[in-house]
């Protein structure tokens, strides 16, 4: 299809044969051969997922679901030949997500000289089940992961086919954001994953931490045992003849990512002090409000010293108090919540790189709240303590800014919201070609030192500033609960 703005978009291409029936918990099989004319005029179904809520109201915007749904997406400039290749994981907890909706259209960074790619993986029990039976079956005791050698085997076609489409195999960055950033970070310590990209780019997400480190095959295996008991299956087989929406609906917990020694090997510190990650450039971040473990209504410091108390215990409170000493409680609140979750991730991350990397690390702290439509109010996306919300960037990286009001009807986009779109995918783009994030505010971006650690905030007056209370995220050493509370977006 050739868009209106003269970019070329192929859409629902397969990467992989359906993992339906017997396919179902199975590594990701090669696409049958075809020799007819295949159309690729419209996107596939999203991977079989539970609905979230008012889809009307979501950014997803009513799609269709299936489980034969392993299809990636593809936008190119004209007469494209040997460009960069930008290639997006969508977030979502592993249990949502999809390569098609309008917020992560790859057409606006195509018009600007890059071969955009969206690709799908399989999500929630359907793509994370670990189970003994799946181990034995597998041939080398591992299971789970599916969903991440759904990434896997994508960027294993693009590294086969993307020149086809004027794109570069030599040179994939892979992007993505919350469960997608997770995903680039897990793929950078994956041996399977290497080759097939030169560059990563992390936005709210990673295994480093202990928030979401991925969980022992044990564990795994008995929490997969357990949605089976849910389920009232009693073995593989009969797991397989299940529909697959009533597998999708399982609400047993599971900890999605898990150390099958095959794609995941260990702990994402562990890799990287053994020097084992694929060793290449990152460029990684996370907003000011970002809001996984929220610390509840704080009015006050005395109400902000109760909850601290309550959260990370008495020996703790006294120094993460003198540390977040903002006289505003419910500031000093956001910022703890978010530097003990996402803030710590993605520190640890530019952290690990830097000390056991030879490619550089590059940061980012994106503050800047939307400006919504006067009157504006909606579910938990209050205007007025929204801030700059986890996924509140995504649309300035990738130039989809208007997309949020097909949908969302709901912002009213000033000048500044233009400048800073221009400032983040122009250091997108100029990451992609050359290794070096670039923005016409700050030029080159400032490689992360641990010994004088700086980012650049990305705001309308987007500015070079101090890593934000990096050494105070060392107060919140002691692993905080796997599974985090869903965070607004």
């Amino acid at each position: 299809v050739v868009l209106p703005s003269g970019v070329s978009a192929w859409l629902g291409v397969p990467f992989a044969a359906p993992p339906v029936r017997d396919l179902r918990w199975r590594p990701p099989q090669r696409v049958a051969a075809w020799t007819a004319i295949r159309h690729a005029d419209r996107f596939a179904p999203e991977c079989l997922q539970p609905l979230r809520g008012d889809r009307q109201n979501h950014y997803f915007g009513v799609e269709a679901t299936s489980e034969d749904c392993l299809y990636l997406n593809i936008w190119a400039p004209a007469a494209a030949h040997g460009a960069p290749v930008i290639v997006w994981i969508y977030g979502g907890g592993f249990t949502i997500g999809s390569a098609s909706m309008a917020n992560y259209s790859g057409e606006p960074l195509a018009r600007e000289g890059v071969v955009r790619v969206n690709i799908a993986y399989r999500v929630g029990p359907l793509g994370f089940l670990a189970l003994p039976e799946l181990g034995r079956e597998s041939g080398n005791g591992g299971s789970g992961n599916y969903g991440l050698m759904d990434q896997i085997a994508a960027l294993d076609w693009v590294k086969r086919n993307i020149a086809r489409f004027g794109g570069d195999p030599g040179n994939v960055t892979i992007v993505g954001q919350s469960a997608g950033s997770m995903s680039v970070a897990l793929l950078q310590t994956s041996p399977a994953a290497r080759g097939l990209f030169r560059r990563a780019v992390g936005m709210s997400g990673s295994p480093f931490g202990g928030m979401l480190g991925p969980a022992p095959l044990g564990v795994a295996e008995a929490q997969g045992l357990a949605l089976e008991k849910e389920l009232g299956a009693t073995s593989l087989a009969a797991l397989r003849a299940l529909p697959g929406d009533v597998v999708a609906a399982a609400k047993t917990p599971r900890d999605p990512i898990v150390v099958d020694g095959q794609i995941v090997t260990g702990p994402a510190e562990r890799v990287f002090a053994d020097r084992g990650q694929n060793d290449v450039p990152v460029l990684i971040g996370y907003t000011r409000d970002e809001s996984f473990r929220p610390l509840g209504p704080v009015a006050d410091r005395a109400a902000l010293a109760a909850a601290v108390r309550a959260r990370f215990g008495e020996g703790a409170t006294p120094a993460i108090l003198a540390a977040y000493a903002d006289p505003d409680a419910a500031r000093a609140a956001a910022n703890i919540a978010r530097d003990s979750t996402v803030g710590r991730q993605m520190t640890e991350w530019a952290l690990y790189q830097a000390r056991y990397g030879t490619q550089p690390a590059y940061g980012y702290f994106f503050t800047r709240r939307q400006p919504y439509a006067p009157g504006i109010t909606f579910s938990d996306h209050d205007p007025a303590t929204v801030g700059a919300y986890h996924s509140g960037d995504v649309p300035y990286w990738l130039r989809t800014r208007p997309s949020l009001n097909l949908l969302r009807p709901t912002r009213a986009w000033e000048s500044g919201d233009v400048a800073l779109e221009d400032e983040m995918a122009a250091a997108l783009l100029a990451f992609a070609r050359t290794g070096t994030p670039a923005s016409p505010t700050i030029g080159r971006w400032p490689t992360f030192d641990p010994a004088a650690p700086r980012l650049v905030r990305l705001a309308p007056a987007s500015a070079v500033v101090a890593w934000p209370h990096i050494a105070d995220m060392a107060l919140f050493a002691a692993p905080a609960p796997r599974t985090p509370t869903r965070p607004r977006d």
